[in-house]
């Protein structure tokens, strides 16, 4: 149903390179079986890359949505045409038994590499279909659970995430702390948070201002950063 060969430099290779190969990714409609593979790419190798790369992932896709060049090498890697002594890693999806199935090859690459390489392939795709791939991506690099029928079933239903998600996985606690507005070197008593949290929860509320459209959104995120510090 779409295939990408991914090609890469091996883990003990003194360069670091990305180069892609065949490319059968179907985006119509969007995000299509094409769009579906690459955020699979990305959702399978996420949890496997540093936090700082991550968030170099994430301007290198913001810079290819936009329809922009990105300057080499970007995520410590060079993206390059030339493919002649890289590794190959072939990515699919299937369709198997009248059900959905991803055949990932990740066991000669780092998973930057292929995270990057799924990056690059939606670079290259026509710039009037990149808006809901890359919001496919998105979703994707902050996913951090198994990439099964609930991840096709938010990829294909258009579900989103928010680049706060990715900021809340890398780092929850300051994440947490900047949420409630909290400044403190030291985690703050529970006392501290529950008093923070009902106050911010008041102001987003539509009752005392806050805006109907995001109030659910915000409530939640309240919610998830008064848990993280309860727990910690």
């Amino acid at each position: 149903m779409a295939e990408l060969e991914i090609l890469h430099s091996r883990p003990i290779a003194p360069t670091r390179r990305v180069s892609l190969g065949m490319r059968n990714l179907p985006i119509d409609p969007a995000p299509g079986a094409g769009g579906l593979l690459l955020a699979a790419i990305v959702a399978h190798n996420a949890p496997k890359i540093e936090p700082e790369l991550r968030e170099d992932l994430v301007s290198v896709m913001e810079t290819l949505a936009a329809g922009h060049g990105v300057v080499q090498p970007r995520v410590r890697h060079r993206f390059q045409s030339d493919r002649v002594g890289l590794a190959l890693s072939p990515q699919r999806l299937m369709a198997v038994n009248g059900q959905l199935a991803f055949d990932f090859e990740d066991t000669l690459g780092r998973p930057v590499q292929l995270a990057l390489g799924a990056v690059y392939a939606a670079g290259s795709l026509p710039v009037e279909t990149r808006t809901p791939i890359f919001e496919a991506l998105t979703s994707a690099l902050v996913w951090a659970r198994p990439v099964d029928a609930a991840f096709i079933s938010a990829i294909t239903g258009g579900e989103s995430a928010s680049l706060v998600d990715l900021r809340a996985w890398n780092d929850p606690l300051a994440w947490a702390m900047e949420t409630l507005e909290i400044s403190s070197d030291e985690t703050p008593s529970k006392r501290v948070v529950q008093r923070r949290f009902r106050a911010m929860l008041r102001d987003a509320h539509p009752d005392h201002g806050g805006q109907d459209g995001a109030a659910a959104a915000r409530i939640a995120e309240l919610t998830e950063a008064r848990r993280i510090l309860l727990n910690s």
